[in-house]
């Protein structure tokens, strides 16, 4: 997906928007794709829940919660346009694993389309991490100027739709609503 589309997603949302006024800096477009580049490979973000095996979800996370650990060490210090990005997703990692309890010994080793809380939980769980590193994929590509593959904007914010009363959406009328 091309970051202009990526933009065009970010409608109410603050951030910087790469161009002819704004310039990143070589240093710092370098930092945003490495850590786009290593998220298009964690099909964790984007698989669909029902092939997910918890345990293997586990594993990526914390390895995604490393890598951006020590993305943020090699960072300069005053680099605060990428830095708040990765402290976000690494929380985000780290209340996955709060949250399910890192599925170690616990009742979460059920598999997520298994009835019951544990997979609730394992399901909710993901789903809030897709969706914080959704938004925080979505800014970093477009105040980069970085495109991202198909496959990993599957979790970037939805379009907005500018009607109101759902006019322009072709299914409205399944709901009971005309």
């Amino acid at each position: 997906m091309k970051f202009s589309e990526v933009a065009r997603r970010l409608t109410g949302i603050s951030c910087p928007i790469f161009g002819v006024s704004w310039d990143p800096g070589v240093a710092k477009i370098a930092s945003a794709r490495r850590v786009l580049t290593y998220l298009e490979d964690r099909r964790v973000l984007y698989a669909p829940w029902e092939v997910e095996i918890p345990e293997h979800c586990v594993d990526s996370i914390l390895e995604m919660r490393r890598f951006m650990t020590n993305q943020l060490g090699n960072l300069d210090g005053h680099d605060e346009d990428i830095a708040p990005h990765l402290r976000a997703m690494r929380a985000a990692c780290r209340s996955f694993l709060s949250a399910t309890g890192g599925l170690r010994d616990g009742p979460m080793r059920l598999q997520p389309w298994m009835p019951g809380t544990p997979g609730w939980m394992f399901n909710d769980a993901l789903g809030e991490l897709r969706a914080v590193f959704g938004i925080h994929i979505a800014q970093l590509s477009a105040k980069f100027g970085i495109d991202l593959e198909d496959e990993l904007a599957v979790i970037l914010p939805a379009e907005v739709n500018d009607a109101e009363d759902g006019s322009e959406d072709p299914d409205w009328h399944r709901f009971g609503r005309n």
